[in-house]
């Protein structure tokens, strides 16, 4: 065999193998969504797993009532919470639709009225104006249905979601064993020991993102009642729930508040906007540094960096999974690419 030939046949598995990375990568490219899917399913699985494993454990003497029905009580008590916020939360919305639609006929002469006497607006033409809100309402009614297709499609991931994370939650441990099994054992070992780091910190993030629902939630309630704004519980509920989604969260409750505010005052409207921004200038200065950063050990910049990416990428879902995703990137890059001192020459000391 020739030098030429020998070196031919060296060159030969290094070119089948960038072919092979490259049709993988054209593949997972193709089945982006699907991998996305998989991937937010799984940290999901990862972050409520302690949920899952405590609500297992609970004892009442020596008598463990839910061993083995974990993950059947938590589905029975969101179910029961969402049943009862249905009964306490939409009457009162039906009724007041209602009552909106028999003295609409009666209000809208009155309020034409009123604006006849705002300066400049007696220039506006009422037949003109009615026109074009039901103009409004029209494309509104139009889009709706044209986007029910793309709704549909997110309500069906949403649902293959959340089944693909029960799933992870029961077999989850056979599928994590089966990929370490890929690796040798030294490496199985270590990789082993960082993921399991990781999902303690993902589960700290867990804890400290329900206790700042749970603070937003409580405080907005407290606020909503004081200041005698419609549906306050129903509001404050929906604040600290929508608080799960970092920064767009806070931005949608703002507004629904603001909207329902608006409904009887303007004094309603100046308390919930003075509330909001007090409460995003705590929460942002004093809450998440001492809450995120003792659970995830990140800087506030990286959790800005992470959800903006997350955002970016995949939307509502990406920030979901943003800070988790930044807590395994931080421990695989402290275990695997961070150079770390001796420890006799830290701070420029020599050692012995």
């Amino acid at each position: 065999m020739t030098e030429r030939q020998s070196r031919e046949h060296d060159y030969r598995p290094e070119i089948l193998f960038t072919f092979a990375l490259a049709g993988a990568c054209y593949v997972a490219w193709l089945v982006r969504d699907v991998l996305v899917l998989l991937y937010v399913s799984a940290l999901f699985a990862v972050v409520f797993r302690p949920v899952v494993r405590a609500t297992g454990h609970l004892r009442i003497g020596r008598w463990q009532p839910f061993r083995g029905k974990a993950i059947l009580v938590l589905l029975l008590a969101a179910a029961g919470a969402l049943t009862a916020f249905g009964f306490l939360a939409i009457p009162p919305v039906l009724h007041d639709l209602e009552q909106l639609s028999s003295q609409a006929p009666a209000k809208v002469p009155l309020l034409l009225d009123k604006l006849q006497r705002i300066p400049f607006a007696d220039r506006l033409d009422p037949d003109a104006l009615i026109e074009k809100i039901q103009g409004s309402f029209g494309q509104a009614a139009a889009y709706t249905l044209i986007s029910f297709r793309s709704w549909a499609g997110k309500l069906v991931n949403v649902i293959t979601g959340f089944v693909l994370t029960l799933y992870f939650i029961l077999e989850g441990d056979d599928a994590y064993r089966w990929f370490l099994s890929f690796l040798p054992v030294k490496r199985r070992t270590r990789l082993d020991a960082t993921l399991q780091r990781a999902g303690v910190r993902m589960g700290k993030w867990l804890l400290g993102q329900a206790s700042l629902m749970l603070i937003l939630g409580v405080s907005s309630t407290i606020v909503f009642l004081c200041l005698h704004v419609r549906y306050a519980y129903a509001l404050g509920v929906v604040t600290g729930v929508l608080n799960i989604v970092p920064v767009l969260g806070a931005t949608v409750s703002l507004i629904l508040a603001l909207l329902v505010a608006a409904l009887d005052s303007w004094g309603r409207v100046l308390g919930v906007a003075i509330f909001f921004l007090v409460y995003l200038q705590v929460e942002n200065s004093y809450l998440i540094p001492r809450i995120m950063r003792t659970r995830v050990d990140l800087p506030a910049l990286a959790i800005l960096v992470a959800l903006l990416f997350g955002f970016a990428l995949e939307g509502v879902a990406g920030a979901l999974v943003a800070v988790p995703t930044a807590v395994l990137v931080a421990v695989l890059l402290e275990e695997y690419l961070v150079q770390k001192d001796p420890e006799g020459q830290r701070d420029g000391k020599p050692s012995g």
